[in-house]
């Protein structure tokens, strides 16, 4: 009994939820179960590669990786949102090839063995990441065995790891880049252009006619007369449905506040500056004024001549062009700025050095044997670029031997006062309260929302079948937010007021769902029924100048019958239709046509042709060189295409705008 009821106590829960589910399973078909379970777990997936779930947990640990390797090869930590987006998609481009791509390689009877990755290393077989990758380079700046070998060997001896992941990444990569070579190499070398498609093509390209025509414009008028059943708008959908395939999505409408500095904002900044211009004048330590005084930090850069554009013209134009040493005030928009010219002097763009860690034991010794390399102005490092050839410079960790320098030019350190009129407290409580009457009339629904929309005239943005992963919403980025909610909302919900950069107050209402497959046939239908309205219509009007000019055997006539004229045309090709500015069915239909012989009806896209082909001429523009060249374009797109129809194929889903 006492362990019967260490049973109960202990594993009641687990018993009592047992029980549930076999009694559910009475009641729910199985394949439910299995469904809702799925979708349970794939909810915290990152994506689906050809069946295989990527977890978050996987994906990050990828994503760490490529940070780590970032790192590494840059020297600097990952910061800013562009490069943790581009490491994200590097992380998942890698789960691509090692699921998808590779294995389909595999499957193709394609192979990169162990042999063959050695000759790779040994550059037998070149590979651009190995032969062309600087951490090989020798002193002639070529590839070097000697070089891949002394780094080799110096794998075992890093403590940290970095050397290692570093050479597994590459060996990995230039397998992939194998893989891919070879794949590729199936369409180039299998895209042969036989005889028949080359003497097509000469024909195409070579061959053009002089034609007089005759031609119905549709017009802009609606024909009541043409019906288009509901019946045959299902039926186009149903056999062109692989055209209606559709990402989730969602439609929504938005108000957005944006949070602007008052006037008295504008003075107060205004005022901020003057107060400590006369200070930035002549302070001696700059560097500490800046930080207290300044929305710009302090610069250490060498700028020459039209660099410093990129903060301002102004800033520029006064450093390398005015003389002066302190500027007046400049004034641009909300931003009160003055420049002062702190150093001039000759600067070499870069230099060659060789370096070693600080810390290191025989500093000099090591220096004798490390590799040269050129280094540009890299933030930290501003003082090497006016070492003296010859010396030794402590910076940053490391001790650099200064070998030679690029030809110095004139370059200036300028520091920048700069204020910047922000939105006050009282300014940013004004334009959330705006933001809080809309969301308090809208009271979570649409119908109220649109209501207080045209109360409080305001505008709200539509968006038609936004994407899970959109992060801007028109000039306002960073909204990743509002997508989140907007995919996790129903229809009609409005949201609360969302704060995005603290310069923008956001409210948001879903007013359509759109869920990945298909597009729904209601939602197609208008554009279907235009179709198969155009369609009928050009029927209807061909009919009708058929029977008009019956028994007519010459355009003259013809023209006049339609009340139209007759137009001519020289020097029309098959091949290049788009330039000639007529219609490609008309075009199509005169290029096979016997000559000096009445034809049409034909409909086209703008109206109906009646038509004489008077003449052909030969050219020899195009060569069989030419139509080569243009086979070679067509497999290069065609290469491009491998892995995005693989990716459809496979039904590739990528949620990671669902964690990111």
């Amino acid at each position: 009994m006492a362990v019967l009821e260490t049973i109960r106590v202990k594993f009641g829960v687990v018993i009592t939820v047992l029980i549930a589910v076999a009694l559910l399973s009475f009641i729910v078909d199985p394949s439910t179960l299995q469904s809702v379970t799925a979708s349970m777990s794939s909810k915290y997936d990152v994506g689906e590669i050809d069946g295989k779930a990527i977890s978050y947990t996987d994906f990050q640990e990828e994503v760490d990786k490529y940070t780590t390797l970032t790192e590494l090869m840059s020297g600097s930590s990952v910061q800013n949102e562009q490069q943790q987006i581009s490491i994200r998609n590097t992380a998942w481009e890698s789960l691509v090839n090692k699921y998808l791509f590779v294995k389909n390689a595999k499957r193709a009877g394609l192979t990169v063995g162990e042999e063959e990755m050695l000759a790779i290393i040994a550059g037998e077989i070149e590979s651009p990441l190995i032969s062309q990758n600087p951490m090989f380079f020798g002193e002639n700046g070529q590839f070097s065995k000697d070089v891949l070998v002394q780094f080799l060997n110096s794998i075992d001896s890093d403590a940290t790891g970095g050397a290692k992941l570093y050479w597994d990444n590459l060996q990995s990569t230039a397998q992939t880049q194998q893989y891919y070579a070879k794949y590729m190499s199936l369409f180039t070398q299998s895209d042969i252009v036989n005889k028949l498609q080359l003497t097509d093509a000469l024909a195409g390209n070579n061959n053009t006619f002089n034609v007089e025509f005759v031609m119905v414009p549709f017009g802009y008028a609606k024909d009541t007369t043409i019906v288009v059943a509901d019946a045959d708008i299902k039926k186009y959908y149903e056999s062109h449905k692989k055209f209606y395939k559709q990402q989730a999505g969602r439609d929504i409408e938005y108000v957005v506040y944006e949070v602007k500095p008052s006037a008295a904002d504008v003075a107060a900044a205004n005022e901020a500056f003057a107060k400590v211009y006369d200070e930035f004048t002549t302070t001696e330590n700059m560097k500490s004024f800046l930080l207290a005084n300044s929305d710009r930090k302090f610069d250490n850069t060498w700028y020459k001549a039209g660099e410093l554009n990129k903060i301002s013209k102004e800033v520029n134009d006064f450093a390398f062009t005015n003389g002066a040493t302190v500027s007046e005030a400049i004034t641009k928009g909300n931003t009160f700025s003055a420049v002062r010219v702190i150093a001039s002097a000759m600067v070499p763009d870069s230099v060659y050095v060789k370096y070693v860690p600080a810390a290191s034991e025989n500093v000099d010794s090591l220096l004798n044997v490390a590799e040269p390399m050129w280094i540009t102005q890299t933030p930290g490092f501003e003082d090497l670029m006016t070492a003296k050839v010859g010396s030794q410079v402590k910076l940053g960790g490391f001790v650099f031997n200064v070998l030679k320098t690029t030809t110095p030019v004139a370059k200036k350190r300028v520091a920048i006062l700069e204020k910047n009129a922000e939105a006050s407290k009282e300014t940013v409580n004004g334009y959330y309260a705006q933001a809080n009457t809309l969301a308090t009339m809208a009271a979570g629904k649409y119908d109220t929302f649109r209501k207080a929309v045209d109360s409080l005239g305001v505008y709200a943005h539509p968006v038609s079948k936004m994407a899970e992963g959109t992060s801007r919403l028109g000039a306002v980025d960073g909204t990743k937010e509002i997508t989140r909610w907007a995919f996790e909302a129903k229809k009609g919900q409005v949201s609360s007021i969302f704060t995005i950069n603290n310069n923008y107050f956001v409210v948001a209402a879903v007013t359509g769902i759109h869920e990945e497959g298909y597009t729904p046939v209601n939602e197609v239908a208008s554009s279907i029924r235009n179709i198969l309205y155009s369609k009928q219509y050009a029927e209807k009007k061909s009919a009708e100048v058929k029977e008009s000019i019956e028994g007519l055997t010459d355009l003259a006539a013809i023209a006049e019958k339609l009340g139209t004229t007759v137009s001519t045309k020289d020097g029309v090709a098959f091949s290049s239709f788009s330039s000639m500015g007529l219609d490609p069915m008309f075009i199509g239909a005169a290029y096979a046509s016997e000559d000096n012989v009445i034809c049409g009806p034909v409909a086209g896209n703008n109206g109906v042709y009646v038509y004489k082909v008077t003449g052909r001429e030969t050219q020899s523009h195009y060569t069989e060189e030419s139509a080569k060249q243009h086979s070679a374009q067509r497999s290069q797109y065609s290469s491009q295409m491998v892995v995005p129809v693989m990716m459809d194929d496979a039904d590739v889903k990528d949620n990671r705008a669902r964690f990111y």
